[in-house]
């Protein structure tokens, strides 16, 4: 098959040109899968970060939402690192071993 790296910054517009969506934080992947699945559950701060991020049509909407501000120092990986995991089947995450259990929780929701 044949596959094109894009890289940007505008997950709207990724979401209607691509299969699957790599989300990257300074140059490690910490989050991959089908678009469609990646719009409906961004496990990761950074991709819900990002997602957040996308603009809404209605201006009373976008006025009103919330957005979520990425931290990179919330994670501590001094004792426990962050290992690259399939979390569902075509979903990949990086976490370490409490934010994994975090991300399944999340999913069941």
């Amino acid at each position: 098959g044949l596959t094109y790296l894009f890289i940007a910054h505008d997950l709207s517009v990724m979401r209607f040109i691509t299969d699957r969506i790599a989300v990257i934080h300074k140059g490690v992947i910490v989050e991959l899968a089908e678009t469609e699945k990646l719009f409906a559950h961004p496990l990761h701060p950074y991709t819900r970060a990002l997602l957040s991020a996308i603009p809404m049509p209605d201006p009373i909407s976008e006025k009103k939402k919330v957005l979520e501000v990425y931290d990179a120092s919330m994670h501590d990986y001094s004792k426990d690192k962050p290992q690259w995991v399939e979390i569902e089947p075509g979903h990949h995450v990086m976490g370490n071993a409490p934010e994994l259990a975090q991300y399944r929780e999340m999913l069941k929701d």
